[in-house]
């Protein structure tokens, strides 16, 4: 599809959901939806080891979310989550600072040392040789809810039956404050959507052409602060199968780490990284400002390229000439370096309170 075209939702799910993170980035929360004062940050293809979802918005505490800016854009892992939310006010060796992680101590030296090396805590080396710690900022409770979405921009009865069990999945553990599927706006009476297979606790989004989304659908809020239903497996349903559903529970403790570890995923990575995937010093590679933001194009193919598509192995990938990567202004390093520069500026700006020139 050409910039020329009606628009890109026509292309492919990956085009879609760029545009649906661009909505959510401009316009969260949907008309008719109140999150009070909240900032928000938005992910794409952020979730756990069994799960991933395809954009996620983080509601954050606006103050909590310019004091978070003190810990970098980079985001921190589970092991440093650890360090920096238990380092002390005062120096102390780390073992006796932090509380016993339930594996091996080496683990959290190693955390400790690379949490100095970024510079989020202070370390020293104490009179009888061992790493001591001390805080350099306390880490803030800058999470309030978070939202996932699933976008389906051709939400069939097929397609809908196949995203059913994972939607009952994320009702049942909620470890998100609400679901959301995506689709196409199709302009009838009733929109396909919301005749399909899908969890009554999930709402739905359409999606204009003019990448604008409206509420077809209102979610409701799961219990993410209540112990969750891990569902391992289910019986098909056939007329012999009487087999019973297999599942787990998921405690609150759990829940609550592995929520802050999704927002810290979503601040550093965000949903414009998917230029790390692909190939943007390729000659053909471009971005097209439309009305639903800035997308990916390939000038070869004529078209919004997926992420698969853009890759060294494509017959049409060319690498710009090394004279565009030797030249200076106006685009130092060539357009490949400056589509990767505009792209992180357009990041950072959304989280308030970090240098804009780092």
């Amino acid at each position: 599809m050409s910039p020329g075209d009606d628009g890109a939702l026509g292309g492919s799910e990956f085009v879609f959901e760029l545009c649906v993170c661009q909505w959510a980035e401009r316009e969260w929360p949907p008309d008719g939806v109140s999150t009070g004062d909240s900032a928000a940050i938005v992910a794409r293809q952020i979730g756990t080891r069994d799960r991933r979802w395809d954009t996620v918005v983080v509601e954050c505490d606006p103050e909590g979310l310019r004091q978070r800016a003190n810990f970098g854009l980079e985001e921190l892992d589970s092991d440093l989550l650890h360090v920096v939310r238990n380092a002390p006010a005062e120096w102390a060796w780390y073992r006796d600072a932090l509380p016993d992680p339930g594996y091996p101590w080496r683990y959290v030296r190693e955390a400790v040392h690379r949490a100095g090396d970024r510079g989020v805590v202070e370390t020293r080396t104490g009179s009888n040789g061992r790493i001591e710690l001390r805080r350099k900022w306390a880490y803030p409770d800058w999470v309030r809810r978070i939202v996932a979405i699933e976008n389906k921009p051709d939400l069939d009865a097929s397609a809908a039956r196949a995203l059913a069990p994972q939607l009952e999945r994320d009702v049942a553990l909620s470890l998100a404050d609400e679901v959301w599927v995506a689709t196409t706006e199709t302009g009838e009476t009733v929109e396909p959507a919301l005749i399909e297979d899908v969890p009554v606790e999930a709402g739905v989004l359409t999606v204009d052409v003019d990448g604008d989304a409206s509420v077809s659908w209102h979610p409701r809020t799961l219990a993410a602060a209540d112990p969750g239903t891990r569902i391992l497996e289910r019986p098909s349903g056939g007329a012999r199968d009487a087999s019973a559903a297999r599942f787990e529970y998921a405690d609150p403790e759990w829940k609550r780490d592995k929520r802050l570890e999704l927002a810290e995923r979503a601040y550093g990575r965000g949903w414009r990284s998917y230029a790390d995937t692909m190939r943007p010093d390729c000659r053909h590679f471009r971005l097209t400002d439309e009305r639903p933001g800035f997308l990916p194009y390939c000038a070869a193919k004529e078209c919004h390229q997926t992420a698969g598509q853009c890759s060294g192995s494509c017959p049409d990938f060319e690498p710009e000439p090394p004279v565009w990567r030797s030249g200076d202004w106006p685009i130092t390093g060539g357009p490949g370096k400056g589509i990767k520069r505009l792209l992180d500026r357009r990041r950072r700006r959304q989280r308030p309170g970090l240098d804009r020139d780092g």
